[in-house]
């Protein structure tokens, strides 16, 4: 049997009968107190409700013990006691399932539905425990205790403002609820005492069973008002939230619909005045794409995606999206191609001006645009600058791109790690745009400019693909006349674009793309180019930046070469730049305070703005044994480095540090293997390298070293130690050994051989076959060097140790 119940919900549904809200006055509150509690009850349980003392409830009867209990009660004195389950969902519930507190209740009224269910009026009177069960048939019958109100005072101030604010909340709620009924505030507001007011509420408001059940329980009255109030606090605030929430959708919905009906009403006054902003634009988009020099796929193209545009909402998001696409497929210049100028010699001039010495590069540069003249496409090898930096790469491509009379653009490739960035995004993606190869396309106005790669060395690869495959098909000219861009969806022509790549370092550029560049390599300066450089494009260059003129500062020779020399260490002239331009500021400071100062600079200027010079790789002129000084190549250029070697009582052992890579701890031991094998070469027996212990020691600890071109100066210092023989004066040397004994060439012999003049060396010892490398170089580079050629590694003894 299902007992279920329609209460009234002050926080919920409209009652159906508004003659059942009865209210009663504080005297009816003291009578019900003081009504005596019968010793045993019927119990009726109830499933989805709570009745507290004074409140009115309607509630439908459904199992056969309750309808009996109804009838029998209407029949006696009314009084029945009414308990809430403890799990609602039980259809028959026992004693156990039942709250041990609950109401005693007064039938008021019994009506028979029209669908033949009994619905029972029950007021409750005063609260009850029950104390054991008595019978449990027909109906359940309990002996109860009387469970009295504590704490109930309504005079006090304390709860006189608990009366307050419970009726103040409970009006604010059913203000914020529009389906609560106006004739609840009515009822608030004929209810004097704190106790009922508790009741109604707790009664009407909106909460679980056993939330209202714990009320119920409470015997203290404040703390019970309490309670109720911190729940319809927590009831106002989601409500407030959930009216502003509404209140702002009904607000947008309204603007938008007012925003609909006014551009109706506007596309109606455009149509009757002939003028409609859409469709003049479209149309101007239109006359732009018969200028368009493009293929008929392209075309085909344009006149679907114009179309599609035409069919479209000037509202929707999509429509941006469609313009912007037809926007970008008009701004690349198809088909547009700027003039070439291939007069060499105004080239040569071009470069000349711009560029100091570098004579090999501009001859390889030279050739490579009278190939592009006769040929007449642009179907050869791209260039690949490969240098140290500051020597004037970059500003090389700029030199080409104004020789040839075409457009110059420049696109870092340092970091970049998204394959997105050369081919572009997809149309679907939000925000989605051309690749950066088609954006300086649309930039430059014309599809056959001059390309900088720069830093094409330093291409990422991140979890959005490799870019630097993604440039094959950039820099292929068998593929590039068809470069496909995500977004643009069509075959672009790049044949004609002049690509110039420049590079620091080759090892870290993926072998397929190295393949397909044609590698220049530029070298850095000599202290006599980096005094002209200086002189031609540097100080005039940072007097214009600085407002100065050559009357107010002048840098002589000695100035000049004493900052090459004593301030700046590297292959390009970055670095003397920056001290130049120092030096102009200090003096553009100097005239601004109007102090004194000198129009030529002086060395102790020079000390007082840069601070004490310093002067690094230096030849030491040394009388130890075992100390022999070689060549290194760096990213940044040529270096110097020092191969000590010092010998212990023991048994052979090899110690090696100084940070030194693989290649370099192999070809020692190859030089120490050796001189066993050929120990006559400095007069030893065999014997004596298993008496002595060897330790090889280079400079600059935290320098990572590495490479074969030591393997000659690792040999060199072990025969001086182990034969006690010093090394000749201000003799430097590179070369890569074998253990047959053969010395083999190395790379990098530009930057080596300034590095050897920086230091003041005068003599180098290279293999045979680096002596091709040597005649490519200047002979003004190789003034004041003697080179000596070997071939075999006992020659390199033989010429480096001197006699005892």
């Amino acid at each position: 049997m299902i007992l279920e119940e329609d209460m009234f919900d002050l926080m919920g549904d409209e009652p159906n009968d508004h003659e059942f809200i009865p209210l009663i006055s504080a005297e009816d509150e003291d009578q019900m107190d003081k009504e005596h509690t019968p010793e045993t009850l019927p119990i009726l349980p109830l499933r989805n409700t709570v009745l507290f003392p004074g409140v009115v409830i309607p509630i439908t009867v459904g199992r056969d013990k309750s309808i009996r209990l109804v009838a029998e009660a209407t029949k006696g004195n009314k009084i029945i006691g009414v308990v809430s389950q403890v799990n609602p969902d039980i259809e028959e519930p026992t004693f156990e399932d039942l709250n041990k507190i609950g109401t005693q209740a007064t039938i008021m009224k019994t009506l028979k539905m029209p669908d033949g269910s009994t619905t029972v009026i029950l007021q409750g009177k005063k609260r009850f425990e029950i104390n054991g069960l008595v019978n449990t048939d027909p109906y359940f019958q309990a002996q109860v205790l009387e469970f009295p109100e504590l704490n109930r005072d309504e005079q006090s101030k304390e709860q006189q403002a608990l009366f307050e604010t419970l009726k103040e909340h409970a009006q604010r709620i059913i203000q914020l609820s529009p389906e609560i009924p106006t004739e609840a505030t009515i009822a608030l507001k004929n209810i004097n005492g704190l106790s009922f007011l508790t009741n109604f509420i707790s009664s009407n408001m909106r909460a679980s069973v056993q939330e209202k059940q714990v009320l119920l329980e409470i015997a203290n009255l404040e703390e019970r008002a309490k309670k109720v109030l911190e729940h319809l606090s927590k009831e106002m605030q989601m409500l407030e939230m959930k009216n502003e929430i509404q209140k702002k959708v009904h607000s947008d919905i309204s603007k938008q619909q007012r925003e609909y009906f006014l551009q109706q009403q506007m596309k109606q006054i455009q149509d009757e005045l002939g003028a409609n902003p859409v469709k003049e634009e479209i149309e101007e988009k239109r006359l732009k794409a018969k200028s368009k020099v493009w293929s008929e796929t392209v075309a085909k193209s344009f006149n679907k995606e114009i179309s599609k545009l035409e069919r479209m909402n000037p509202q929707g998001a999509e429509y941006s999206v469609q313009s912007n696409y037809i926007d970008t497929l008009l701004d690349l210049p198809w088909g547009n191609y700027s003039e070439d100028n291939f007069d060499l010699k105004h080239a040569r001039e071009i470069l000349d001006r711009d560029h100091f010495g570098m004579e090999k590069v501009k001859e390889r540069i030279i050739e490579h645009l009278a190939v592009l003249k006769i040929k007449g496409d642009m179907k050869a090898p791209i260039l690949c600058l490969y240098g140290p930096p500051g020597v004037g790469k970059t500003s090389l491509g700029k030199s080409i791109a104004e020789a040839l009379g075409r457009k110059y653009v420049r696109m870092s490739l340092g970091g970049l790690h998204d394959e997105a960035e050369i081919r572009g995004h997809r149309k679907t993606y939000i925000g989605a745009m051309p690749g950066r190869i088609l954006q300086s396309l649309k930039k430059a106005e014309t599809s056959n400019p001059l390309f900088v790669l720069d830093e094409i060395d330093k291409l990422g690869q991140g979890v959005h693909g490799d870019p630097s495959s993604a440039l094959l098909e950039v820099l292929d000219p068998e593929q590039n006349h068809a470069f496909y861009d995500n977004y643009v969806e069509l075959d672009y022509d790049l044949s004609r674009v002049m690509f110039i790549a420049t590079s620091n370092s080759l090892g870290t550029i993926q072998p397929a793309l190295r393949d397909r560049l044609e590698i220049i390599e530029v070298n850095g300066y000599t202290v006599e180019e980096k005094l002209e450089i200086a002189k031609r494009h540097l100080i005039p260059k940072q007097l214009r930046e600085n407002g100065l003129t050559e009357k107010q500062i002048k840098f002589t020779d000695a100035i000049i070469t004493r900052l090459i020399e004593e301030y700046t260490n590297e292959s390009g002239v970055r670095s003397l730049e920056k001290r130049i331009g120092k030096m102009v500021r200090n003096r553009a400071k100097q005239i601004a305070l109007e102090e004194k100062y000198s129009v030529t600079l002086q060395d102790a200027e020079l000390i007082s703005v840069l601070g004490p010079s310093y002067e690094k790789d230096k030849y030491t002129d040394n009388d130890a044994v075992g100390v022999v000084t070689g060549l290194a190549w760096t990213p940044t250029g040529g270096d110097i480095l020092f191969i000590e070697t010092s010998l212990t009582k023991g048994s052979g052992k090899l110690t090696l540090t100084g940070n030194l890579g693989d290649v370099m701890k192999e070809s020692a031991m190859i030089a120490l293997e050796y001189l066993k094998a050929h120990s006559e070469l400095i007069g030893l027996d065999v014997e004596d390298f298993e008496k002595k212990n060897v330790h090889i020691h280079v400079p600059q600890g935290a320098v990572p070293k590495d490479g074969p071109s030591a393997g000659i100066t690792l040999l060199t210092a072990l025969a001086s130690a182990f034969s006690g023989r010093k090394v000749k004066k201000y003799l430097a040397m590179t070369g890569e050994i074998t253990l047959r004994g053969k010395v083999l060439p190395v790379g990098g012999i530009k930057e080596k051989i300034l590095a050897a003049k920086r230091a003041g060396i005068k003599e180098i010892i290279l293999s045979e076959k680096n002596r091709k490398d040597i005649s490519e170089i200047n002979e003004r580079y190789l003034k004041g060097l003697k080179f000596t050629y070997v071939t075999e590694m006992h020659e390199v003894i033989t010429g480096a140790l001197l006699k005892r």
